[in-house]
């Protein structure tokens, strides 16, 4: 795990970018404290730069940039690639000379041989980018899933690119101006989907895509990868319950075991829960030295913590097992430190007890964790996917047979009832939606509804930039696609595909990635092993769902691994007490942080409308918990990375 930028000038005024580069890479120490490197071309136009987190081979014969034999080729690479061994046999037998055991050479000498198809030989985690100075091009490339981050911009005939933002912004041409249309998602779901950011002028390469640049500056950006053409696996896999199952624990293995690949002490995220569970268990059964596990809980709200699940786990496998506590005062000093990591916000929670697991790994000199993100996408482990397909099924279909003037005339009367009423606030949506033809499901990450959004909204932002914006067109563009490569596929189908598409990559890895490198380690995610994706893209709905039992088959594959009071343990999630606590000891923080932000003076929201949200939710009136922590999110971020800089003050609205 390392960070990588660069620089690629190719305008009018192309000049030396060695200086702007070794700034943009120093702008993130904490993703590669053990080394920084830096290569500028000849012309001094194209400069890679490189922060080292040493895994695989720790000598200095693992440093980067790395080249080719004659240094026609450069590449910076952030991530692992677990197959690296078996292709760099054939890539030996084809006469490429070695220098290192890094699996970063082998990407080089693959390049060489493949060019840019050589993506999909590829097993692991990556974003790269590599210099070709024969062709003068640039080609850089995210793995399938998006686990490790790429972001870039074009400022002033030059093409700019980054492991993290600030590495960016820390380029003299890049201005930081808030886009409008992305805040606007980022409202929903709690992030701005790829490929917009909070940044105007910055973009994120989406999971599964690679770019390349030429000398005339030409961009172009194309899909690699895609859940959706998963290739069909042997039938008789998907038609025995048993056979299935024994498929996916053996996939698992597989990934867990690739997964060991380090020169440096490993762990596991242990929370009791089955993924995680399931992971230390494998791990035990694939490595014969001591496991290390670490878990994190709350002094102040017990009904959220993981500790007694996790401590039971360890005991069962025989772990050795690591815990932080952490409490409401940690929330408030962590968060600007959380500001920043994130470099635009993550509106999930998650991020603080994540935080304190991270560092407690740190602090016990472990570099790798095997984390348990990417079960629930696949095998329908979330509690929401039962509901909607029963409404899928059921009301919902029912509802949608009336006339569309009468769900409209029903939308509103009932709206202005439902908006004062105690009912969830997605009740309200859904009623909304129906009138106006609007698909039954978004994502399972929604921190403000549109109809929050109409609410919160003010009238020049009603009128203006906002107008006519719907967030529901980010998830309609995905169902569209879907149903356009798998239009045999059912509803659950469908709504998995959709979180693999715009939660996981753009929410839940993204978190993982900055939070873990900001402590300097390295997260690795067994069940996003692209084959363990691929194959559960074909599974059968009934064997991920079955009779109300959310990840049924990966139930039946972890039966003999894991006893039957781990298994079916009721899911609590990886989460913090944020709803309690702004109802409590940090209500006052909370409005102080979104009411007295700087973010006021652009006019977006009615404050009138978030101070009565705040009160409603410290009352126990309404629960506001997600969405006022996307705006406390917003408002910190707003004034740590745009107003700091009033000579670069926001131009968007």
């Amino acid at each position: 795990m390392c960070g990588i930028c660069g620089a690629f000038s190719y305008g009018w005024n192309a000049g030396d970018e060695s200086e702007s580069v070794r700034a943009m890479r120093d702008a993130m120490p904490h993703r590669g404290p053990d080394d920084a490197g830096l290569h500028v071309s000849g012309d001094r136009r194209v400069a890679l730069g490189h922060r080292r987190l040493s895994i695989v081979d720790l000598s200095p014969a693992g440093h980067q940039p790395m080249s080719n034999e004659d240094g026609t080729v450069w590449l910076a690479f952030n991530g692992e690639i677990y197959n690296h061994a078996e292709l760099r046999s054939g890539l030996e037998a084809r006469g490429h000379i070695y220098r290192s055991r890094t699996d970063t050479e082998t990407l080089v000498h693959l390049y060489e041989e493949h060019g840019v198809e050589m993506l999909r030989h590829l097993r692991g985690m990556f974003a790269f980018a590599i210099w070709d100075s024969r062709r003068e091009r640039l080609f850089l490339a995210r793995d399938r899933v998006g686990i490790k981050p790429l972001y870039y911009t074009v400022a002033d005939g030059r093409f700019l690119f980054g492991s993290e933002i600030k590495a960016l912004l820390a380029h003299p041409a890049v201005e930081r101006d808030l886009d409008p249309v992305a805040l606007y998602h980022y409202l929903t779901y709690y992030t701005a989907p790829a490929p917009q950011t909070l940044f105007k002028g910055i973009s994120k390469l989406p999971a599964g895509h690679c770019m390349t640049v030429d000398s005339a500056g030409e961009v172009e950006i194309r899909r690699w990868w895609d859940a959706a053409d998963a290739p069909a696996p042997d039938p008789a896999l998907l038609r025995d319950e048993d056979a299935c199952a024994a498929h996916v624990l053996h996939l698992l293995e597989q990934a867990v075991d690739e997964r060991l690949m380090a020169d440096v002490p490993f762990g596991v995220f242990l929370s009791g829960g089955l993924d995680s569970s399931a992971i230390t268990a494998l791990v035990k059964r694939v490595h014969t030295g001591a496991v290390r596990t670490f878990s994190v809980g709350y002094a102040d709200a017990p009904e959220h913590d993981e500790l007694g699940p996790a401590r039971q786990v360890a005991e069962l496998l025989g772990t050795d097992h690591h815990e932080v506590v952490i409490d409401h005062d940690d929330l408030v000093s962590y968060v600007p430190q959380l500001i920043h990591s994130q470099d635009e916000p993550l509106a999930d929670w998650v991020c603080i007890p994540l935080y304190y697991v991270s560092q407690l790994v740190r602090d016990s000199g472990t570099i790798v964790a095997l984390v348990g993100e990417g079960s629930d996408e696949q095998f329908a482990g979330y509690g929401h996917y039962k509901r909607y397909v029963n409404l899928d099924g059921g009301a919902w279909s029912a509802y949608n047979r009336l006339p569309r003037w009468l769900r409209g005339a029903a939308h509103r009367g009932a709206d202005p009832i439902l908006r004062r009423s105690g009912f969830p606030r997605e009740i309200r949506e859904l009623v909304r939606r129906a009138a106006a033809s609007e698909p039954l499901f978004l994502s399972g990450a929604v921190a403000a509804w549109e109809t929050d959004k109409s609410d919160m909204m003010s009238a020049s932002m009603r009128s203006g930039a906002w107008s006519g914006l719907t967030s529901v067109s980010v998830a309609q563009e995905i169902a569209r696609h879907f149903r356009s490569r798998r239009p045999g596929a059912d509803f659950l189908d469908g709504i998995t595909y959709q979180e693999l598409q715009l939660r996981l990559p753009e929410l839940l890895l993204m978190r993982v990635d900055k939070i873990t490198m900001s402590t300097s380690i390295e997260a690795r995610v067994p069940f996003l092993d692209h084959r363990l994706v691929e194959f559960s893209a074909h599974i059968p709905s009934e064997m991920k769902l079955r009779g109300g039992v959310t990840k049924h088959i990966l139930k039946h594959a972890t039966r003999d691994l894991l006893p039957a009071s781990v298994i079916h343990r009721k899911k609590q999630g990886f989460s913090a007490p944020v709803k309690e606590w702004f109802r409590g000891e940090l209500a006052g923080y909370a409005r102080r942080s979104i009411l007295d932000s700087r973010l006021r003076e652009q006019g977006l929201f009615d404050y009138e409308v978030l101070g009565g949200m705040l009160e409603a939710h410290r009352t126990g009136q309404r629960n506001y918990d997600t969405l006022l922590w996307s705006l406390l999110n917003l408002s910190q971020w707003y004034d740590g990375w745009i107003a700091s800089e009033p000579e670069r003050a926001l131009a968007a609205i």
